[in-house]
């Protein structure tokens, strides 16, 4: 399967998040596919501990999107940087959308895609707590739209064990091993010291929703940072670029319907 060559030069500034393709190159990528895809990074602004940024779903969501995009021709877009976050709302910093809100700026957005000939989206979710995307994609499929949420909690797994990723998808759940270590990757000049001393582990968060991440965490981190590395970053990318191959491919055959593959929560991690 045929990817972007030299993609990775198609972006501006800010860390990766701004896609700096023209016009031209979008019309020439789409020329060369049977149906075009486009790719929505869905991050977050949120607490991530002391030491990751507010920005961290949203700079791994691009991660996500970049490495896809690398790999397949698809239409990478802007994120959505700010999205569910309620449960973190006890820290500073963090912002949220309601999830209605959150509902109707994907609709919006898939729905001008497809007035400009690009009839499937994936979003790319960097937040477990965006629930309603799930629904999004449930409701798109229902009309006979083609959309699918990646990864799925099948896809960070297969990406785990690959990595050599110790902690669980239920242990790392947020500010953890795969967190730390996509940025450690991507951007180590963004984490600040203290990522290697603040383990922490509440695997029974069954009051969550009702509570919030404070019942659970002082420190706003729920994982072990500590086990993070680069180079399981770079191989978790690499894992879930090739587990996006089975999306694509559904996602632009003539007989495939959106994929409603993965859980409501995306990747069942904060």
């Amino acid at each position: 399967m045929g990817g972007s060559q030299k993609r990775s030069a198609a972006y501006g500034p800010g860390y990766g998040l701004l896609p700096a393709d023209t016009t031209e190159d979008v019309r020439t990528r789409g020329a060369g596919v049977s149906r075009q895809v486009a790719v929505l990074p869905v991050g977050s602004f949120e607490q991530h501990g002391p030491f990751l940024p507010l920005a961290t779903d949203t700079l791994v969501a691009c991660a996500v999107a970049r490495e896809i995009a690398d790999a397949y021709p698809v239409h990478l877009l802007p994120p959505v940087t700010i999205s569910c976050s309620h449960e973190h709302a006890a820290w500073p910093g963090t912002v949220s959308l309601s999830s209605v809100t959150l509902h109707a700026v994907i609709r919006d957005i898939a729905d001008s895609l497809r007035r400009s000939g690009v009839d499937a989206l994936v979003l790319v979710n960097g937040h477990g707590g965006n629930y309603v995307l799930g629904n999004v994609v449930q409701e798109s499929s229902a009309r006979g739209e083609r959309m699918a949420l990646f990864p799925a909690p099948e896809d960070w797994e297969a990406a785990r064990r690959r990595a050599g990723v110790v902690t669980s998808l239920l242990t790392d759940m947020h500010a953890g091993e795969i967190e730390t270590s996509v940025l450690l990757h991507t951007h180590p000049e963004l984490l600040r010291p203290g990522y290697e001393t603040s383990d922490s582990v509440a695997d029974d968060r069954r009051h969550l929703l009702t509570l919030g991440m404070s019942a659970y965490t002082d420190s706003g981190v729920i994982g072990r940072p500590s086990l993070g590395s680069a180079e399981k970053g770079k191989e978790l990318l690499a894992s879930l670029a090739d587990s996006f191959g089975a999306y694509f491919s559904l996602l632009t055959s003539e007989g495939g319907t959106a994929d409603t593959a993965g859980a409501a929560d995306g990747d069942g991690r904060g």
